[in-house]
């Protein structure tokens, strides 16, 4: 179905001046279902189809609401509204290589509100009242400025994923990091460059499990000269923002899942501990299906004989997830923000947090044909009732915008239509050769989850488990700026990369996984390059330093070991954490300190709201978990 576009409620971007703000055991399966609570108002069907073409239609500023702390406005009843076109058709980078160099500036407004991403009522946590919110485009070279206002009931930051924050450390958007949260009726501005990031990624919000209840959307950094390997131009792009889907709200799975009854209630003596929270559901695009609820997909109308670049991405929370388009070879050519060698495969699997670009060529018999989001359900632990992790799109070309894929294919997926394997993430190779320096300096860590003294299932790096600091930022805050090395204080991990007397510092990082699951990690302020990885422990094999891959998400598969480098160039307190909203929320995350002097001369420019608003925190005395 096609969804409205209400422009009032789009992202407009504004040329101008903006105005200054203010050993865990993965449980033995369990058929033993969780009963579901929450309140659940009217079950009225959020009509987001978005059947869009290739077009953009005009854009007006967000109108903001007043700031109160409540919810949102009441002429629109506070449900979540429908979406532009704009945020999942983009300008691309042909159009956008005309514009010349700016300053882009935006406004986020934070809101609690009731949406039905899959036609099932649920609260939801928005910016200008959409899910997933708006996407920024921005060349690699402009200046992105984004006033952020904070309309809900707690605080919040918003994290740039994979962007560098070269000079500007205290704008990666990170809680306890890197601020210390916007408080509830108040603003931030957020105002960097992009250095040299190219590629897709997203924003999210890095407070708590806030993001798992909505707050995310993408965010796409072109290069104006960037040519494709294998494909010289394209004749549009689209945003894919793929997501598993919880119907309660994420505070009250947080809870139960750190409690000692676990997720289906038994406690430690039915070893249901560490049974994390599993979905109910999936979006492609904020659109999803479950059960007899609504019968929306997110739908694309192209041209017919015509090249697109998908732009897909893993929005979720927990749950990896697989991506196809029926009878359509898909040709990987970015992951991460990085070229690859084209790599033509019949679907791929998105791991939380990651990025992929794909080929898809409208070569076929014109027609509608389903693109498949399959919820990926190896990590689970129990069985949901009522999981539905099959959910579908819609892309048709040569025929009438009405047109939708035969209903016989819903439940029988026919394949690529050719022989084709999928994706395997560990044979990507960069398209540009790079070989990294040598390293001057290492560190060693160990990932697990286990049981404490007091009967709690958590999750630890070496024998921290991280929790955040409460009206504090480890970056303003002095936390490892004494140290080399690894300290720990407060649960805070924190290893110091020492500013060298000369030259440049070189990290290598050995993660020794224990656990008996895999781990989506991410490393802010940097793309590492992923030397080596194997079963067991690491006993000297042959590490890869001609042309290996760099991620700055990546999977640390069970019992097994990595190591990573990355050139020590960017000063600031980098968290270097599991992506699944539940392993951080539980403590599997640590630190960087990189160049302590250099860093505290940066701070010397950070902004006065920076600390200003931590003690608004510390007076508001809202506790967060995770």
């Amino acid at each position: 179905m096609a969804g409205s576009i209400d422009d009032k409620h789009s992202l407009e971007e504004i040329e101008t001046d903006s105005p200054q703000p203010d050993s865990h055991r993965r449980r033995w399966i369990r058929t033993l279902a969780v009963a579901i609570g929450g309140l659940v108002v009217l079950a009225v069907a959020l009509g987001v189809g978005l059947g869009v073409g290739l077009r953009h239609p005009s854009q007006n500023r967000a109108v903001a609401t007043s700031v109160n702390g409540t919810n949102s406005t009441s002429a629109d009843g506070g449900r979540v509204l429908a979406q532009p076109s704009s945020n999942f058709v983009l300008k691309g980078q042909a159009a956008m290589a005309k514009e010349p160099p700016t300053t882009r500036h935006y406004d986020f407004l934070l809101e609690e509100r009731t949406g039905s991403p899959d036609g099932f009522d649920k609260p939801m946590l928005v910016v200008n009242g959409m899910y997933p919110g708006p996407t920024i485009e921005v060349n690699n070279d402009d200046r992105v400025v984004v006033n952020v206002t904070n309309a809900m009931s707690n605080a919040s930051a918003v994290h740039w994923h994979g962007l560098f924050q070269r000079g500007t450390p205290w704008f990666d958007g990170t809680n306890s990091v890197s601020q210390c949260g916007i408080p509830p009726g108040h603003s931030f501005l957020y105002n960097f460059t992009l250095d040299t990031f190219v590629g897709t990624t997203w924003w999210h919000s890095h407070y708590s499990t806030q993001y798992t209840d909505g707050l995310s959307g993408a965010f796409i950094v072109y290069n104006r000269t960037e040519s494709l390997p294998s494909t010289p131009s394209v004749d549009g792009e689209l945003s894919i923002q793929l997501s598993d889907l919880y119907h309660r709200f994420s505070t009250d799975l947080l809870t139960q899942y750190l409690s000692t009854n676990g997720m289906t209630g038994a406690g430690y003596s039915g070893t249901t501990q560490g049974n994390e929270p599993v979905p109910d559901a999936g979006t492609i695009n904020g659109v999803g299906q479950w059960g007899n609820s609504t019968s929306s997909y997110t739908d694309f109308t192209l041209e017919p004989n015509s090249t697109y670049r998908l732009r897909i991405g893993n929005h979720g929370s927990f749950a990896a997830s697989r991506f196809s388009v029926d009878n359509h070879t898909l040709t990987v050519v970015e992951a991460d923000g990085v070229l690859v060698e084209p790599y033509e495969v019949s679907g791929l699997v998105v791991q939380v947090a990651q990025r992929y670009s794909v080929i898809l060529r409208t070569n076929e018999t014109a027609g509608a044909y389903w693109m498949r989001h399959e919820v990926q359900q190896d990590a689970f632990t129990y069985t949901e009732p009522g999981f539905q992790g099959s959910q579908l799109g819609v892309i048709r070309y040569g025929v009438d915008n009405s047109t939708m894929p035969s209903s016989a294919l819903i439940s029988s997926d026919p394949g690529s239509g050719s022989s084709l394997p999928d994706l395997d993430s560990t044979a990507l190779v960069p398209y540009v050769p790079e070989s990294p320096p040598n390293a001057t300096f290492s560190t060693y860590m160990t990932v697990s989850m286990q049981n404490t003294g007091n009967n709690q299932w958590l999750s630890f790096v070496n024998s921290t488990s991280w929790a955040p600091l409460q009206g504090k930022a480890t970056l303003l805050s002095g936390y490892g700026f004494n140290a080399v090395g690894t300290s720990q204080a407060d649960s805070q991990l924190i290893v110091t990369v020492p500013d060298p007397s000369s030259g440049t510092q070189v990290v290598d990082v050995y993660v020794q996984n224990y656990d008996d699951g895999d781990h989506p990690f991410h490393l802010h302020g940097y793309k590492p390059w992923m030397l080596g990885q194997g079963q067991g422990r690491y006993q000297g094999q042959e590490l890869d330093t001609k042309n290996p891959m760099q991620r700055d998400t990546f999977i640390l598969p069970a019992y097994s070991w990595t190591i990573l480098r990355f050139v020590a160039d960017n000063p600031g307190m980098w968290f270097f954490h599991c992506h699944l909203t539940w392993h951080m929320a539980s403590g599997l995350a640590m630190q960087f300190l990189v160049l302590p002097n250099a860093t505290t001369s940066l701070l010397a420019s950070a902004p006065s709201v920076l600390q200003e608003q931590c003690k608004i925190m510390r007076t508001l005395g809202q506790t967060v978990v995770g």
